[in-house]
């Protein structure tokens, strides 16, 4: 009898292992199916972002930076010029590229930041930063995020004059 028993106690214990297993290969076969429905190659691009105390300009290219994708500015999407600069302008200039981006099939980008530089400001503007969120939050994968401010390494001449500017 102890024999039985013991065979009949180990019988539920292969079937229990063959259906975790079977479970496990299912649950495999499911993580790789929204892999596989890719479209295609990436495609990446470059985000230039000029972001002064006056404007927001953001300028979307291919990856050579050759070829212009989109392009729009704070000053179109707002009437008035001190909101030019503003977080909510260079939101709706991020929103207008990515929906161009979008229709050209754009999966990705990089993004490159841009101050004044020289003798003038070198931190970005106000709307910067609002810019970089809004095009993240357009569905797109983001690579780097570059500053490629312009800055002098010895020094370039402030406008002026050699007395300056006289008031």
């Amino acid at each position: 009898m102890s024999e039985i028993e013991a065979e009949v106690e180990e019988a539920p214990v292969e079937e229990t292992e063959a259906s975790v297993e079977e479970v496990e290969s299912e649950a495999v076969v499911e993580k790789s199916q929204p892999e596989a429905k890719k479209e295609g190659p990436e495609k990446w691009g470059i985000a230039h972002i000029y972001s002064s105390y006056n404007n927001t300009i953001i300028h979307m290219t291919d990856l050579t930076g050759a070829e212009t994708v989109s392009i729009s500015s704070g000053g179109i999407h707002v009437n008035a010029d001190r909101y030019e600069s503003s977080p909510f302008a260079a939101m709706k200039a991020a929103n207008a590229v990515v929906e161009v981006a979008h229709t050209k099939g754009f999966t990705g980008f990089h993004i490159r930041v841009r101050a004044v530089g020289g003798v003038g400001s070198r931190v970005p503007g106000p709307g910067a930063q609002a810019a970089i969120r809004a095009l993240a939050r357009g569905g797109f994968k983001i690579g780097r995020i570059d500053d490629v401010t312009p800055i002098p390494h010895d020094t370039t001449r402030k406008k002026g004059g050699k007395r300056g500017r006289r008031v």
